[in-house]
């Protein structure tokens, strides 16, 4: 999946995703993403696009918004802060996170 990476308020994110089908509400569970439809381990999502956004008083006020696309065709959004990955989610979940995440131009 060809991932893309927009930079805009955390709103604004969720309104566009919202606009292009991604209507479940995914949460970090300890091993999986965790929605109203399912829950969905590292290997059954891909990520499709990426939001980052920081706060502009406060750099530490940050936050990344995921489009995610199950291999069973569910689309939601993620909401993640800095704190998130501290909690007991999964390595595998986290690290396919932070690497795409991380590879943004």
């Amino acid at each position: 999946m060809n991932i893309q990476y927009h930079y805009a308020t955390v709103l604004q994110a969720i309104n566009e995703l919202k606009e292009k089908g991604y209507t479940e509400d995914f949460n970090l569970e300890e091993n999986c993403l965790a929605c109203a439809t399912g829950k969905f381990n590292h290997d059954e999502f891909e990520i499709s696009d990426i939001y980052y956004y920081e706060g502009e008083s406060n750099p530490d006020d940050e936050a990344t918004v995921y489009g995610i696309v199950s291999h069973s065709g569910t689309k939601g959004i993620l909401v993640t802060g800095d704190e998130t990955f501290s909690d007991p989610a999964s390595n595998k979940i986290i690290e396919k996170l932070l690497v795409n995440r991380s590879n943004r131009s």
